[in-house]
């Protein structure tokens, strides 16, 4: 598959923490700030800008993989060191995770299908990153959870707000009342990823997925997107939104053209 980078930062001495790469209508973030691509304001803000440029692109999938071993273990530890000690500090670490939920909140609400591929551990701000998504495929050696109890701490990324809807309030307070990490075949299983899969087969599988989902209309999805993430919304109208998103869809000639070959036999 051709592909070529998109790239915001030029200096190859202060290589990217998030490496980002176009193929067609797929779209690939690569996390890689070893050991563990800890989070801190750098690669926050690279995450920020590589929404930017899928939205410019006009991508219709971006696939979020990891070169090495761990998708994302969380905040960084020495950040937070730094930090907790002081009032300024600590208020500094307020800050920094509300622009986390910012920019997860970015990645969920954008006009794309968002795609984690985890094949190893997804830990409090990694798992929370993977739960902005709109489809998670784990390798069954992953590790999964948002531990941060065992910290005195509460995985304050959106973690408590979208596992309780991903999963139910069940499942959430088993996870994070008992900082419990789980294995990639079990997190299927609970609804915490949409598949699992041996480790061998995971690039296989989210390539192939990325591809089948980019053949669709981008507009269709979209609005898909949209109506879906209404359903948990009380102060929106689904319904509504499932007819605004209709008649505009009818209007595309895509979509009439698609319509058509279909009702000709020819889809």
């Amino acid at each position: 598959m051709n592909s070529h980078s998109i790239s915001g930062r030029a200096a190859a001495e202060h290589p990217a923490p998030i490496a980002l790469s176009l193929a067609g209508a797929v779209a690939v973030a690569t996390l890689d700030r070893p050991p563990v691509n800890a989070i801190d304001e750098a690669w926050l803000a690279r995450l920020d800008a590589i929404v930017d440029a899928v939205e410019r692109s006009g991508a219709a999938v971006l696939v979020l993989r990891s070169a090495g071993r761990a998708f994302c273990a969380g905040a960084d530890l020495e950040l937070m060191r730094s930090r907790f000690a002081s009032e300024d500090g600590r208020a500094r670490m307020v800050a920094f995770v509300q622009e986390i939920q910012r920019v997860y909140a970015r990645l969920e609400r954008g006009g794309f299908v968002s795609i984690a591929a985890i094949g190893g551990a997804a830990l409090g701000g990694g798992l929370e990153l993977a739960l902005a998504c709109d489809l998670r495929v784990v390798a069954d050696e992953a590790r999964l959870g948002l531990p941060e109890a065992r910290l005195g701490l509460l995985p304050g990324a959106g973690g408590t707000q979208r596992l309780t809807r991903l999963c139910g309030e069940a499942v959430a307070k088993r996870l994070i009342l008992g900082a419990e990490v789980v294995g990639g075949t079990e997190a299927a299983t609970l609804g915490l990823a949409h598949w699992a899969v041996p480790a061998a087969a995971l690039d296989e599988h989210v390539h192939a997925l990325a591809e089948r989902t980019a053949a669709l209309p981008t507009a269709a999805l979209v609005a898909c997107k949209q109506c879906i993430a209404a359903a948990a919304d009380p102060s929106r109208d689904g319904y509504a939104l499932e007819v605004a998103g209709t008649a505009r869809l009818l209007a595309r000639s895509e979509t009439q053209a698609r319509v058509r070959e279909f009702l000709a036999g020819r889809r």
